[in-house]
């Protein structure tokens, strides 16, 4: 499927959005991708179909949340992730309606699946990006993530080949507010038999409670980095989010210190966390930090250094020490 003339593009048309289903339940990612989908449409004067794969689908009303179209595979054996599979189906489904872009969530379902989908259908993928838009008037879509390490922001087009396929970070990008006005078509499809590939089987899917600390559900994240200055710095932090019923993050820095595990880490190869509030304590916010906890609503950033890129960006910025900061705060909410 590599086109390369205008005309062969022309037959492209639409913005997917791969929805991410378990337990027959659609998960949050998809919500936030049909925002972006329906920015990106709009601008195209063209569709948001979403993809939804699993068993006994459970989803809510996705036309609200911008989907015009609806497409709903519903099988036994897409119960559990099995990417070659699921890559099979929606690789035919993509030759069958021709998309012009299409979005997936960076999950390690995500992960896993789209690569697949970019080699079968001959397409380009940017992974893992932070920002979205399209060129009006040419279709190509501008997919903006991090590079080199997460020294610079690259804006990327992949002008020669159709689909376009870019998958984004989970709490990257905002869910919007559900019109209840809009409604949609929704289309069944089934799993044929040159779909299906017997070299691999699912026999129990274990989920581990213990391990994982849930910063995705925090709505107030107390975040520490090289300025905690260790262990005794994090039971400080620890203190303050038990009093304000929130969550404890952390640097790349302070995790690769040994400080605190890397369950906790926040950034670029940690978690994307999209808090009410964070703040930030001793970080300096490079770039790697920063894109995991931009979109946070309200940032407060405490640091001796006013200068910090986390300082500048932050909504809040207390210039001083958190070791002295951090116990009048503890007091002020004790005396409350």
């Amino acid at each position: 499927m590599i086109t390369k003339t205008e005309t062969e593009k022309a037959n492209f048309r639409n913005v997917w959005v791969i929805g991410e289903v378990e337990d027959g339940t659609v998960l949050p990612v998809t919500l936030e991708l049909l925002g972006t989908a329906r920015e990106l449409a709009d601008k195209r004067g063209s569709e948001v179909w979403v993809i939804l794969l699993g068993s006994r689908i459970q989803h809510p009303n996705l036309f609200v949340y911008g989907a015009d179209v609806c497409i709903i595979i519903d099988d036994i054996r897409l119960k559990y992730f099995i990417d070659e599979l699921e890559a099979k189906v929606l690789s035919r489904l993509i030759e069958k309606y021709l998309p012009e872009i299409i979005l997936c969530g960076a999950t390690s379902r995500g992960r896993a699946l789209i690569p697949r989908v970019a080699v079968t259908t001959y397409c380009g993928l940017t992974a893992d990006c932070t920002q979205l838009d399209i060129d009006p008037n040419n279709g190509d879509l501008l997919q903006t993530r991090p590079a080199f390490g997460g020294n610079i922001l690259a804006t990327i087009r992949s002008s020669n080949h159709r689909p376009q396929i870019a998958s984004v970070r989970p709490r990257v990008m905002k869910i919007k507010q559900p019109d209840t006005d809009r409604d949609g078509i929704t289309l069944f499809e089934t799993i044929l038999p040159s779909d299906e590939i017997n070299n691999k089987k699912v026999v129990e899917v274990f989920h581990d409670t213990q391990s994982a600390i849930n910063l995705a559900d925090a709505e107030i994240i107390i975040a520490g980095g090289r300025g905690t200055h260790g262990k005794a710095g994090f039971e400080l932090l620890r203190q303050l989010a038990q009093k304000v019923g929130g969550a404890v993050g952390a640097s790349r820095a302070a995790v690769d210190s040994g400080w605190i595990p890397y369950t906790h880490q926040v950034g670029q190869t940690g978690q994307t966390v999209q808090t009410k509030i964070y703040i930030a304590c001793g970080i300096s916010g490079q770039i790697q930090h920063l894109v995991g906890m931009q979109s946070c609503d309200l940032i407060i950033a405490i640091d001796k250094n006013p200068d910090t890129p986390m300082m500048q960006m932050a909504d809040i910025a207390i210039t001083g020490d958190m070791f002295e900061i951090l116990p009048e705060l503890i007091n002020e909410i004790n005396q409350r």
